[in-house]
């Protein structure tokens, strides 16, 4: 018999919480009065002599639970499939969801991306026999770090003993049926390109944060793009990427360089298309890495510059007005400042106008022209150029300049030829860009699109820029920088060649050698045009000037990019399309070149 009160219903059941006791009153009234009803219908049943009447009751009574639960179960799974979330695996609300999103190029290549690995975990307390635990899973994962899977199973607690073992080690380990050891999945980057643009992309570590390069510089936006299930683009072009590191390893190894460097911008966005740094290496196998590989030199790399330095110079005293290009410079014989002697490395011993001291890069012109300046219009308008900061781009790694201290006359004489203040890279060609995009300084980025909210102040006048631009290119058909000229491109640019300063001296076989360049030089201010920087460090050949061992890769490059860029070659006043002089051309320098 069933236990009543005196009125024969079913014990009452305490009231529940007076919140929800108004929404669940008839609900348990009902479901109370339901059991009532099946109890008294067993105990009839019974006092009928019907016991199978009791059974079949039973039955019934379960069959309607069982296709309550089913019910309900079909409805949840078809309302998910219907109306949940679609975020899968990228979903925020997914605990399995990746914590990055895919890192591609400004194309949309990939360059780094999510793959699932597994953590090892082990409760020592769950093992039956320690010992041969351990030499099972040594056997079945022979790169565990042995030291580690001692101390975890000697402990009485469950740890982690190793992070990302791929799919194949997790199936390796979890075939031995060892009570006690488990999984937890992981995410874990992938860079599939290798050594290529890894100073770039950086790398992350095993919690899903940016520690280096793009990585860590875009960590936010990385992660923000992949719980989206968006990738994030860089602005880097993997094409012009492929083609700057192939033609950096090839004129380091010919020059038996210590290191190189080289850049691609467009001067008009101030985006990177490529920035290489040589010696390479492999985040997958980063501790194998040759000494100095892991430093971004396109950013980190300190160099006295040399003469690219001149075209800053002379773009400042252009810009004030203190010269043209007819101004004239008396170059016959060495200039003096204090006790110092200021001399050309491949000295003319005459006069000279401003563009042929730009051309056959001499020291004594432009050191006369930095001393007329002063400092103070100087420092001016090397800050304007980004050459007193660090560059721009969003890497943290980049690196402040070292500038000197006192600016006086001999100082000013040093700067105007590259020596005297310590720059990186990364700043030289955010400076050339200002120089040769119409006169604005643009910030360097690697962002897709350039700089979001930039300012891009006038730091040059229009007119200055055009006469840089001419210039440059007068200096690759007429000057040093010949070995540059990529047929039909109309290259402009610079040589540059310094000393390194060593034991406190300036050591001729410890050089550095560079090229700056951009192309094409002609067409209005505001029309696409790129720049090209290759820095060789300590060539071990000879000759070790910037002329030899920078300027062929920066041929080279441009020769190689300009179809991925849409530059097509024409002929200029001075060269046809496919490289020869133009017949009606005249060397009003006298040249011959």
């Amino acid at each position: 018999m069933s236990v009543q009160d005196h009125r024969g219903y079913p014990p009452q059941r305490p009231a529940p919480s007076l919140d929800v006791q108004g929404r669940l009153a008839p609900f348990w009234r009902w479901v109370s009065e339901l059991v009532w009803r099946l109890e008294h219908g067993f105990e009839r049943a019974r006092a009928d002599a019907r016991p199978e009447e009791d059974t079949r009751v039973r039955i019934f009574l379960i069959m309607i639970v069982f296709s309550v639960v089913f019910a309900g179960l079909a409805a949840g799974a078809s309302y998910k499939a219907l109306f949940a979330d679609t975020g899968g695996r990228w979903s925020a609300g997914n605990p399995n969801a990746l914590s990055r999103g895919d890192l591609t190029d400004r194309n949309g290549e990939l360059l780094a991306t999510n793959v699932i690995h597994y953590g090892l975990y082990i409760n020592p307390n769950e093992i039956w026999d320690r010992d041969l635990a351990y030499r099972q899973i040594r056997r079945a994962l022979p790169r565990i770090p042995s030291e580690r899977l001692r101390r975890v199973l000697a402990g009485d607690r469950r740890l982690i003993v190793m992070n990302g073992l791929t799919p194949a080690d997790k199936a390796a380990v979890h075939n031995l049926a060892l009570g006690g050891v488990t999984f937890e999945a992981e995410d874990r980057r992938a860079y599939p390109l290798g050594t290529s643009a890894v100073h770039i992309v950086g790398d992350a570590d095993t919690g899903g944060r940016g520690i280096s390069g793009a990585e860590l510089a875009f960590n936010d936006e990385i992660r923000a793009a992949g719980q989206r299930g968006e990738s994030f683009p860089l602005s880097i072009d993997l094409r012009v990427q492929g083609v700057l590191e192939n033609e950096l390893a090839a004129a380091a190894i010919k020059a038996q360089a210590k290191g190189a460097v080289g850049i691609v911008t467009d001067v008009q966005t101030g985006e990177v298309l490529g920035m290489a740094s040589w010696p390479n290496f492999s985040q997958a196998n980063r501790n194998a890495a040759p000494d100095g590989a892991t430093l971004n030199r396109a950013v980190s790399g300190h160099y006295e510059m040399g003469s690219v330095f001149k075209t800053f110079t002379v773009a400042a005293g252009l810009d004030l007005g203190l010269a043209d290009m007819n101004t004239q410079f008396d170059a016959s014989q060495a200039l003096r400042i204090g006790n110092r002697s200021i001399k050309d490395f491949h000295a003319q011993n005459r006069v000279m106008s401003l563009e042929e001291v730009y051309l056959h890069s001499s020291n004594i012109g432009t050191s006369q022209l930095a001393v007329q300046m002063g400092a103070n219009r100087m420092r001016d308008y090397f800050d304007r150029l980004g050459l007193l900061r660090a560059s721009s781009v969003e890497l943290r790694e980049s690196a402040k300049p070292v500038v000197p201290r006192r600016w006086d006359d001999s100082t000013l004489a040093s700067l105007s030829f590259g020596y005297g203040i310590m720059v990186t890279p990364a700043q030289v060609i955010q400076a050339m860009g200002a120089l040769t995009n119409g006169g604005r300084m643009v910030p360097l980025s690697l962002r897709k699109g350039g700089a979001v909210g930039a300012q891009t102040p006038q730091i040059v006048t229009e007119e200055t820029s055009r006469t840089i631009l001419d210039l440059m290119r007068r200096n690759v058909v007429k000057g040093s920088g010949g070995f540059a000229d990529a047929p039909g491109l109309r290259v402009g640019g610079k040589t540059g060649s310094a000393n390194k300063l060593v034991n406190g001296r300036y050591e001729a076989n410890h050089a550095v050698g560079s090229f700056a360049a951009v192309f094409p030089v002609d067409g209005p201010l505001n029309a696409k045009r790129y720049a090209i920087l290759i820095v060789v460090d300590e060539p071990g050949s000879y000759p070790k000037t910037g002329a030899y061992v920078a300027a062929p890769a920066v041929r080279n490059t441009a020769d190689r990019i300009a179809g991925f860029l849409g530059v097509e070659r024409r002929e200029d006043r001075w060269r046809t399309a496919t490289g020869e002089k133009v017949p009606a051309y005249q060397d009003v320098a006298g040249d011959g070149l």
